[in-house]
């Protein structure tokens, strides 16, 4: 079902979905001889949403090579292994820089309130769809797992007026904060995307700090993936149309933009990221067009 302006969803269907492979993909880059990354909640999340095909390759049930999909599923560990770590750093160098606050947009089944080692006095604001958040939250507290920092959440599509939801959840906009949009941008409109950013600026002090991914087609090329792999994921029972999930047109550049509106900027593409993790980016045909996509920072003068 192609997206809409006022679509919706929960862990198990559009979007909402995306949610749960990507925290399979990092349950399965856990489980790596020499991990990048340690999600212990990963699993247990991926379980409550009940997607047959994640909770198979999760519980070794399936192995990623047995899925005859030119390797995506066999790649997602190593691409999330990288992604999540680069996110992780760029919270855990916020706070060691004293930033006492932070957002992270499209929250889906982040569990980064729950394991990062967060200062004292840390509030961390998590925004999503209310299905996504309801479902979370009680997964979360079913399998006993104790925020690290103070949790609050905004159960609120990013196409509303969430600056005020924000707001009324106790946010600070006088204080630094460390904001996050992780894979989430080819998931919005192009007027979105805009809107978001500006949003962002509006809310952010000085010193305040923010990382997210650009691709330089502007998701085209995400969308060209999902398509090759979608027909060898609904074999397995996941028959939600990757391809449908993005919102074509045109985009303006992140970097650009951001810094049109005063915000320090600095990127790095995709392998500049692996290769600083000591990992080579994958040498395969179907990841030839994200070999562009910037991973980026940037901080609010």
């Amino acid at each position: 079902m192609e997206r809409t302006s006022n679509d919706s969803w929960d862990l198990a269907s559009s979007v909402g979905a995306t949610a749960t492979m990507v925290a399979a993909g990092r349950a399965l880059a856990s489980k790596e001889a020499n991990p990048l990354i340690q999600d212990p909640y990963a699993g247990p999340l991926v379980r409550a949403v009940g997607i047959d095909f994640f909770t198979k390759l999760v519980d070794g049930v399936i192995s990623t090579s047995d899925v005859d999909d030119g390797g995506a599923a066999q790649l997602m560990a190593g691409m999330m292994a990288v992604r999540t770590r680069f996110f992780d750093d760029f919270f855990v160098a916020a706070a060691a820089r004293g930033v006492r606050q932070a957002v992270i947009l499209a929250s889906g089944l982040d569990s980064r309130a729950y394991r990062l080692p967060w200062p004292n006095g840390t509030v961390v604001y998590e925004i999503d769809q209310p299905k996504v958040i309801e479902a979370k939250t009680a997964a979360m507290a079913d399998i006993g797992a104790i925020p690290t920092a103070e949790r609050r959440t905004v159960a609120i599509d990013l196409r509303d007026d969430w600056p005020a939801a924000l707001r009324q959840a106790g946010f600070d906009a006088t204080k630094p904060t460390a904001w996050s949009a992780e894979g989430l941008l080819a998931y919005l409109p192009p007027e979105a995307q805009d809107r978001l950013f500006d949003d962002i600026t509006g809310l952010a002090a000085p010193g305040s700090q923010l990382a997210t991914e650009a691709h330089s087609d502007g998701g085209a090329s995400l969308g060209a993936r999902a398509t090759a792999i979608g027909d060898a994921w609904r074999e397995q029972g996941f028959d939600v149309e990757l391809n449908d999930l993005f919102f074509e047109g045109d985009r303006k550049p992140v970097v650009e933009y951001l810094s049109s509106r005063g915000w320090q900027v600095a990127a790095r593409t995709r392998p500049e990221v692996f290769a600083g993790y000591g990992r080579e980016f994958p040498d395969a045909d179907a990841l030839v067009p994200l070999r562009n996509s910037l991973s980026i920072t940037a901080t609010r003068t």
